[in-house]
């Protein structure tokens, strides 16, 4: 299941390289190496070849039963194709975010709908997506997914093939409830988020990805028919060198063990590291809780090989009260806090409980589970030292609701004596972050600022390491610069992505970064022709294009985003603001319209929306998209004054007089507001107040007409007529005719000229 915060570093993950574009309306004028035997292999740097891997349905053929009873357990079915059996239902509300959502099943099979209600009550930002992915085996929870770009014959068309995971999901407590997926239960659900390669890790098998894609920030992209489901090889390592001497003539049975992993014959280390490999998670919040080493592949991880060789894992600091943490995918994490794992001496792992073939359920569960604690601990209800109570499972590893996930309960692997109810740390941290299984101070630095957890202490500590001189990579660079670009300091963040591009001059990740903070549209035009279907590229290019007043050619590159992303709502919002300033304003109406149809909570798209509305007169319309920008991103000073604008125009002078405020506090040199601010409060008689705001606009831009008349005809009616004229004469500078001949006409009424 996808999660919500950062649950492994990718390298080079895509953040913004720009803000969303907002125009100033009119309103304001006024991211195959078989395995030989049975120890630890090599450590690949590349997912296997796709010859390597077996059809895990021919293990069947000598494994009947392990297959059949794997098949039916939650890992055989954490990823697969919705079937006829699932069923329709009604609509769903979620008050937080305003948002209905429902299944439906069509002809051609099952989608997940989604809408909201608009000014007059109609249907507004609907979007119906087919679940073609079902992740997750509803023991706990059951998440749909969309795959992007499908033909009818199942194929991704080139540049597409992204998994999205739908908001409404299914969880089994109470029989079965519907409810948001973790992330999504919030005024603002993440539109269109996208399953990462991490997620999909430990949901699925060996997934053909594009080439270039196994690099860190780019695209999580799926080619080709799916997995479903984790199937044996990945226990057991790629299994097509197997099933060649299983089915030659004249081999050993040895030679047959040989060309697989057997996680059994495996030292216990390496044995319960085949488990980790996703079920050792130390938090699901932004921390990060592990980085993946640098040349691996997203997929490559082989078992027998050290975990460590893999990723990088971490964990917040000691006494920083996240210590009782108990989250969705702890399991092993608790279970290395245990009494039970520390004094075995390695002795126990998964496998001492669980036998991943074959997972007992119900009674039999607890007969077998109880079973094996007493392999340690018959000594205690024997000798009477302790309640004859047969279920030790119960009370030492009970069922609890986890922090990060809210309708999901699960059982608690800390085993103690007794329970200890964790007190829920904040989701932001903000301190140290230290190393928890595998180190490398290059990587420990890193952490420090992936999350923006520890960038303070994090920007030195990373300058430290790569003066060392040892990193041939450019990731770490890439950090840096991102670190100093958060802070604004350009220059340092642009020798950081510049040394990055040393090290990987093809990256059109990289040239997009400093592009970002250099302002250079030759990187990105290099970076779209580098890589023609990455859609961000499009994207910042004409980002950078709009900026520069180049219309024709920002519109070209956001119509071309917007083809190869068609779920890119940024692009479809720039690409309106872009129409606007050209005059296009029904093509650009029904560009923000599209944005808001991909991403509802897009603030930027309601509030050029609504500015364009007010500009057409439709100012009911404009009111109720402004509520939701400034709802959506309170204190934008631009939304706030938009808004304000638009009520007075509707008379609702007590609200107007609010946002505006509000804005001039977010953005005190915006002379328009103060302007406008001042004319409210002169109608409600605060001529004083009024006259301090009037002073403010004409100080901040002494050639605003507007403003300058304003003074001046409150002056004029406090009888201070000298002061009066001067600022009407000023007035007589303005570019606006209708401002020239009042300021004109002010004058002859005093007597000033």
């Amino acid at each position: 299941m996808a999660k919500g915060g950062v649950a492994e570093y990718d390298g080079c993950s895509v953040r913004p390289a720009h803000q969303n574009k907002v125009f100033r309306s009119a309103l304001f004028c006024a991211l195959l190496v078989t395995t030989s035997c049975s120890r630890s292999p090599a450590p690949p740097s590349a997912p296997p070849a796709a010859e390597s891997v077996a059809d895990s349905r021919v293990c069947a053929g000598c494994h009947a039963q392990i297959f059949e009873t794997y098949r039916r357990t939650g890992m055989g079915r954490s990823f697969y194709q919705p079937t006829g059996d699932f069923t329709t239902v009604a609509p769903v509300y979620h008050k937080p975010s305003g948002s209905w959502f429902s299944m439906l099943r069509r002809a051609d099979g099952l989608y997940q709908r989604r809408w909201q209600t608009g000014p007059h009550g109609e249907e507004v930002n609907a979007e119906e997506l087919k679940v073609d992915f079902v992740m997750g085996s509803g023991i706990h929870v059951r998440t749909f997914l969309h795959r992007t770009g499908l033909h009818q014959t199942g194929v991704p068309d080139t540049g597409h093939g992204t998994l999205i995971e739908l908001p409404l999901a299914w969880y089994a407590e109470r029989g079965g409830v519907w409810a948001l997926n973790p992330g999504y239960d919030s005024e603002r659900w993440p539109a269109r988020r996208k399953v990462g390669y991490d997620c999909m890790f430990c949901h699925n098998a060996y997934p053909s990805i594009p080439a270039g894609h196994d690099d860190g920030g780019a695209e999580p992209v799926f080619t080709g028919t799916m997995p479903e489901g984790i199937d044996c090889q990945r226990c057991h390592g790629p299994g097509a060198q197997h099933v060649a001497a299983a089915q030659a003539k004249g081999v050993t049975a040895e030679a047959v063990r040989r060309a697989i992993v057997n996680p059994a014959r495996l030292p216990a280390k390496e044995r319960m590291e085949v488990c980790l490999q996703c079920h050792l998670e130390t938090t699901s919040f932004p921390l990060p809780d592990a980085i993946r080493r640098f040349g691996r592949g997203p997929f490559s991880y082989r078992a027998g090989e050290p975990l460590s060789a893999f990723r990088v894992f971490f964990d917040h600091a000691p006494g920083t009260g996240h210590e009782k943490k108990f989250e969705i995918v702890s399991s092993a994490y608790r279970l290395r806090q245990s009494q039970c794992f520390l004094k075995s001496g390695g002795a126990l792992t998964c496998t001492t409980c669980h036998n991943p073939h074959d997972v007992p359920h119900g009674p039999e569960a607890a007969t077998h589970y109880n079973a094996v604690c007493r392999q340690c601990h018959a000594s205690l209800t024997a000798g009477r030292k302790h309640t004859v109570e047969a279920n030790c499972v119960e009370c030492h590893m009970p069922k609890r609701r986890t922090d990060d996930v809210a309708h999901a309960m699960m059982t608690d692997h800390r085993i103690g004596k007794t329970f200890e109810p964790a007190a829920k740390a904040a989701y932001e941290y903000r301190g140290e972050v230290v190393p928890y299984y595998g180190d490398d101070p290059l990587y420990a630095a890193m952490a420090q600022l992936v999350a923006k957890s520890n960038v303070d202490a994090g920007i030195p500590r990373l300058e430290a390491e790569l003066r060392k001189g040892t990193n041939q990579r450019p990731e770490p660079w890439v950090e840096l610069g991102d670190a100093y670009r958060d802070r604004g300091v350009s220059e340092k963040a642009a020798a950081a992505y510049r040394e990055a591009q040393r090290l990987r001059p093809d990256s059109a990740l990289i040239a997009r970064r400093l592009a970002g903070v250099t302002k250079d549209g030759e990187l990105l035009r290099r970076a779209v022709r580098t890589s023609p279907d990455d859609a961000g590229a499009w994207y910042d290019l004409g980002l950078l294009e709009a900026e520069q007043g180049r219309k024709a050619e920002a519109l070209a590159s956001f119509e071309k985003a917007a083809a190869l992303d068609p779920g890119m709502a940024d692009a479809q919002n720039s690409r309106g603001a872009v129409l606007v300033e050209t005059g296009a304003t029904e093509p650009a109406e029904q560009a923000f319209l599209a944005a808001l149809r991909l991403d509802p909570f897009l603030a930027d798209a309601h509030a050029n929306l609504a500015a364009l509305l007010a500009s057409r007169g439709r100012t009911a319309e404009a009111a109720w998209h402004f509520e939701k920008a400034v709802r959506l991103a309170p204190g934008k000073a631009l939304y706030e004054f938009n808004y304000g604008v638009t009520l007075a125009r509707e008379g609702n002078y007590n609200d107007a007089e609010r946002h505006l405020a509000t804005a001039v506090k977010a953005e005190p040199g915006l002379a328009e507001a103060h302007d406008l601010l001042g004319g409210l409060l002169e109608q409600r008689g605060q001529t004083g107040a009024a006259l301090r705001e009037y002073a403010e606009a004409v100080r901040l831009r002494p050639g605003f007409g507007k403003a300058q008349l304003d003074l001046g005809t409150l002056l004029a009616n406090r009888r201070e007529l000298a002061e009066a004229a001067e600022h009407f004469r000023k007035a007589l500078a303005d570019a606006e005719p209708g401002i020239r001949q009042q300021a004109e006409a002010s004058l002859r009424a005093i007597g000033g000229k």
